[in-house]
C-alpha cells in the first residue's frame, strides 16, 4: 500500500492519472457498475448466476444496497488533519485498513488460478484473506503464497463434526488467525439464476478443494452412505459432468478415474446441509480451536445478543449478499441496532453490498470495526487475477482514505455517526 505521507488516496489519484500521461488507462474499472458489467462479459453464463445470483426475487441485495442510500455524510471542515491513520488492531493483530476478502467460493469459474489469485493480492496488500470452506484450492497451498500475512478460515458446519474438526485444525496448521463460522447456510438458498441454469458447481466437483484435500473427508469416501445421489440421465451435459468430476479430483490418474470423484461429490452432499446446529455449539467449536471464533451472518440484535452469551469472539453483520433468504432485511439497516446490543464486549465486522468506500466510511461510521469485500474482488480476480484483485483492493482503500480527508476525520477511533444523516 502506498506510504500514508501523502494518503493512500492522493497516492492512488496520482498514479491512475500519472498513468493516464501515458495513455494507460486503469485495467480494472474504477467504477462499481462499470466493474461488475465488465467482468460479466469474461464469466461464463453458469459462473455469472453463481456469482451476481441472489436468492429469490433478489430483494435482499437490493436492499443491501438501498441501506446505504438511506443515510448521507456529513463532512467536516477545516479540521488541519493532514494524514489519516487507517489502520486497526483486530485480534492481536495490526492491519493496514479496516479491509477483510470475504469468502466466496467456486473461484474457478472466474479465473484459473482462483483462490491462489486472490492469496498473492491480499498478502501483497496486507490485508487479511478468509479462505472458504468451499475453495477451489487448498487453504494450504493459498497459506504458502501468503507468507506471514494474515488470513482467516470460514467454516460451513456439516453433519460430520470430525470433517470440521478437521479443517478447523488445518486452519491452526496453515497460520489462521480466527476461525468464522457461518450462520446463515444450513441448506442452499432458493437462487433462480442457478436453477434456470440447472447449475451447481459442486456436481461438477467445483469447489471441493477443502474437502479433497482433507484425510477426515477421504478415509469417509469408502464408507457406506445413508442415501445416493440418483445418477443422471445419460447424455452429453451427464458426461460432461462426469469428467469434470474427476478432472478436479486430486490424486493419480488411478484415483481420478476410479468410482471416487463421484463419491466425494455425493459424501459432500451427504454433509453439506445442517438445520440442526444451536447456539450452544459455539462453545463445542471453541473446544475445537484456540483461535478466535466469529459468527458470520447475524442480522436480529436478539441474535448478536446470543452469540455474545454463548461465547463468540466476533460478530458478522451479513445476509450473505442476499443469496439465502429473499425479502431479508439490508444489513447496514441494523448494523446499529447490532452495534448497541453488543455495546463493545466483541468486534463487529460488516458485510454485504459494499461496493466502494464511501459505503465503507458509512459502515465504520455507524459501529462497525471493520468491512468484508465480496464481489468486486471477485470482479477484480475475473478479469485480472491477483493484479485486478489487488487493483480493486487498492481503489476502496484508496476512495476510504479520500472520505476521510474530506471529512476531516484522522483516523478510524475519530469515526462515528456524528458524519452521517439519515436521508430525508
Amino acid at each position: 500500500m502506498a506510504d500514508n505521507e501523502k494518503g493512500h488516496g492522493r497516492a492512488r489519484l496520482e498514479e491512475i492519472l500519472m498513468n493516464g500521461l501515458a495513455d494507460r488507462r486503469p485495467s480494472v474499472p474504477v467504477v462499481p457498475r462499470r466493474l461488475a458489467v465488465q467482468a460479466r462479459r469474461h464469466m461464463s453464463e453458469e459462473a455469472w448466476a453463481y456469482i451476481a445470483g441472489s436468492a429469490g426475487r433478489e430483494s435482499t441485495a437490493r436492499a443491501n444496497r438501498q441501506a446505504f442510500d438511506h443515510w448521507r455524510v456529513l463532512p467536516r471542515m477545516l479540521s488541519g488533519i493532514t494524514q489519516r491513520d487507517l489502520s486497526l488492531e483486530l485480534f492481536g493483530q495490526r492491519l493496514p485498513a479496516p479491509i477483510l476478502l470475504a469468502p466466496i467460493g467456486v473461484l474457478e469459474m472466474v479465473h484459473s488460478g482462483a483462490d491462489r489469485e486472490v492469496a498473492e493480492a491480499a498478502a501483497a496488500e496486507g490485508v487479511p484473506m478468509i479462505f472458504s470452506s468451499q475453495a477451489s484450492v487448498p487453504m494450504e497451498e493459498c497459506a504458502a503464497v501468503m507468507g506471514d500475512s494474515p488470513r482467516w478460515f470460514q467454516l460451513y458446519w456439516g453433519t460430520s463434526d470430525e470433517v470440521a474438526q478437521s479443517f478447523v485444525r488445518r486452519a491452526e496448521d496453515c497460520g489462521c488467525n480466527a476461525v468464522v463460522l457461518t450462520l446463515d447456510t444450513t441448506v442452499l438458498g432458493w437462487r433462480p439464476r442457478d436453477l434456470d441454469l440447472a447449475s451447481l458447481p459442486f456436481l461438477r466437483g467445483q469447489g471441493l478443494a477443502q474437502y479433497t484435500s482433507d484425510p477426515v473427508f477421504l478415509k469417509a469416501l469408502g464408507e457406506p452412505m445413508e442415501r445416493g445421489m440418483k445418477p443422471p440421465r445419460v447424455g452429453t451435459s451427464a458426461i460432461s459432468t462426469l469428467i469434470s468430476q474427476k478432472r478436479k479430483y486430486p490424486g493419480t490418474l488411478g484415483e481420478k478415474l476410479s468410482g471416487l470423484p463421484r463419491a466425494a461429490v455425493q459424501r459432500f452432499f451427504q454433509t453439506f446441509s445442517r438445520l440442526d446446529l444451536v447456539w450452544s455449539d459455539i462453545a463445542r467449536l471453541k473446544e475445537m480451536t484456540d483461535l478466535p471464533v466469529l459468527v458470520k451472518g447475524v442480522q436480529a440484535a436478539a441474535d448478536a445478543r446470543l452469540a455474545v452469551d454463548n461465547g463468540a469472539d466476533g460478530i458478522v453483520v451479513s445476509n450473505h449478499g442476499g443469496r439465502q433468504v429473499d425479502g431479508a432485511v439490508g444489513s447496514l439497516d441494523v448494523l446499529p441496532g447490532i452495534v448497541e446490543t453488543v455495546d463493545g464486549a466483541v468486534p463487529v465486522l460488516f458485510d454485504s453490498g459494499i461496493r466502494c468506500g464511501a459505503d465503507i466510511f458509512k459502515a465504520l461510521a455507524l459501529g462497525a470495526t471493520a468491512v468484508c469485500v465480496g464481489r468486486p474482488y471477485v470482479y477484480g480476480l475475473t478479469l485480472g487475477g491477483a493484479e485486478g484483485t489487488g487493483e480493486v483492493i487498492r481503489n476502496l482503500v484508496a476512495e476510504l482514505d479520500n472520505m476521510m480527508a474530506l471529512c476531516g476525520v484522522g483516523s478510524l477511533a475519530d469515526l462515528n455517526q456524528d458524519f452521517l444523516l439519515p436521508a430525508p
